[in-house]
């Protein structure tokens, strides 16, 4: 889109204001309401704010103000919010793209690839929870029949929410997101909606919108939409899975149906595949970013029977119990969270995944067997790690990678900064489980 466009575009759908985003280091959504008749201020100088305000910026009190300059290229409406438009914005300092800002870092990552003649394409499933407060002031699911043991993919529970699907459905689809499918989860209240592959520049900016949409299109019906990675300890998490294959443009790379592995991976993929379990540990630290992404990668089962969370550190054909899956042609990450900054976390991997292709990396045979049921002993024999099993860990090992925190620059050590913080106030916090274990025990 070229600006004589936007402009016919914002009198033609009569826009008043258009939301001038950006997204914080934790990837939440922030935006400024800018009146249509000075749009094109976002463009030039951009839309200004207080760094010091917005977590992970980088910018102290005495600091430059932060400019969010718009990319024409992400222009559309806000269906839920009539008279509004939204247009993603890359973060500026002194009239240059500011290092901190994670829409930037991803771009620098994405420039390696090109000069190397590839683009990775994702697709990104999110996982949600749609919920409510009940009489008592308890957060359970929004529709009180949802009670089965074992929920996923039930009718029912997919039909009593149709109103707030079907307008979050129209809402992605109005902007040009083409969803494909719907379904309802494992856990009671849980949901999951697919949509096409892209460029991950772009998945990451679609990603950030679905948030956006599900979060307010469920505050007007009186619900809350949680992207919180394990909201129910007894029920499984909110993943956000990330399929990917690096593109030359025309072709798919990853693709290859004379792999002798029988995966129809090439040998590229398999190099990228075994990039990406090499930088597991760390990736752990980017990708499930929070105390809660712990409770959802845990060694063993919910009380469905299922918990689709990738513990180990491996890869397979069809294995959800891996970290990486592959579904045929493509590599599915199954690592990162609900609560994950997208543009992060496809930094991250994009600079594990070159690493494997410079080195040449060989991720070995694939593991085709479910990996729950194995012991100590037996993940020991077949040479398979196990994730980071809390965020301390996860941080530690994302300490030590150069790899992955020189991908990040600057907001490496500013993720790590806040996410120590995170795990002090969590180790100090008093929960309810420890006053009912010991208050009367000793």
């Amino acid at each position: 889109m070229n600006l004589a466009e936007a402009r016919k575009f914002l009198a033609k759908n009569n826009v008043k204001s258009v939301l001038a985003q950006f997204v914080d280091i934790h990837g939440t959504a922030k935006a400024k309401s800018v009146p249509a008749s000075h749009f094109e201020d976002i463009l030039s100088n951009g839309a200004g704010f207080a760094g010091f305000a917005v977590w992970g910026l980088g910018i102290e009190p005495h600091g430059p103000d932060y400019m969010a300059v718009g990319d024409l290229d992400t222009l559309s409406l806000v269906p839920w919010q009539p008279g509004y438009a939204r247009i993603v914005c890359d973060g500026h300092v002194h009239g240059k793209p500011w290092d901190f800002d994670a829409r930037v870092t991803l771009k620098k990552q994405i420039a390696r690839l090109d000069k190397l003649g590839m683009a990775l394409m994702t697709g990104l499933e999110p996982e949600f929870s749609l919920l409510k407060r009940s009489v008592a002031g308890r957060i359970v699911p929004c529709e009180d029949g949802d009670t089965l043991a074992k929920p996923c993919y039930d009718y029912k529970g997919l039909s009593r929410s149709r109103a707030f699907l079907d307008k979050l459905v129209d809402s992605l689809v109005a902007v040009g997101i083409d969803v494909y499918q719907v379904d309802h989860e494992d856990a009671n209240g849980q949901f999951e909606i697919n949509y096409t592959y892209t460029d991950c520049l772009t998945s990451c900016d679609h990603y950030i919108f679905f948030k956006m949409a599900a979060a307010e299109i469920a505050n007007e019906m009186g619900l809350i939409c949680s992207f919180m990675p394990k909201p129910f300890a007894n029920r499984p998490g909110n993943g956000m899975h990330m399929h990917m294959s690096l593109s030359d443009g025309k072709k798919n790379l990853f693709l290859d149906k004379k792999d002798k592995r029988g995966l129809d991976l090439s040998p590229l993929a398999y190099q990228f595949a075994a990039g990406l379990l090499k930088h597991g540990p760390a990736l752990a630290a980017i990708c499930a970013p929070t105390v809660n992404s712990y409770k959802r990668l845990v060694v063993g089962r919910s009380l469905t029977g299922a918990t689709w969370a990738p513990a180990y550190i491996s890869y397979g054909d069809n294995n959800r119990s891996s970290m990486v899956r592959i579904p045929g042609g493509r590599l599915e990450l199954r690592l990162p969270d609900g609560a994950c900054n997208p543009y992060l976390a496809t930094a991250a991997v994009i600079a594990a995944g070159l690493d494997g292709i410079e080195h040449k990396l060989d991720p070995g045979e694939p593991h085709n067997m479910n990996l729950y049921e194995l012991s100590a002993a037996e993940l020991k024999q077949e040479k398979i790690g196990i994730l980071p099993q809390n965020l301390r860990e996860a941080l530690t090992a994302l300490e030590k990678d150069k790899v992955i925190c020189g991908a990040l620059g600057p907001v490496a050590d500013e993720f790590l900064k806040l996410k120590h913080m995170e795990w002090v106030e969590y180790m100090r916090h008093v929960s309810e489980w420890e006053v009912d274990s010991y208050l009367e025990f000793f």
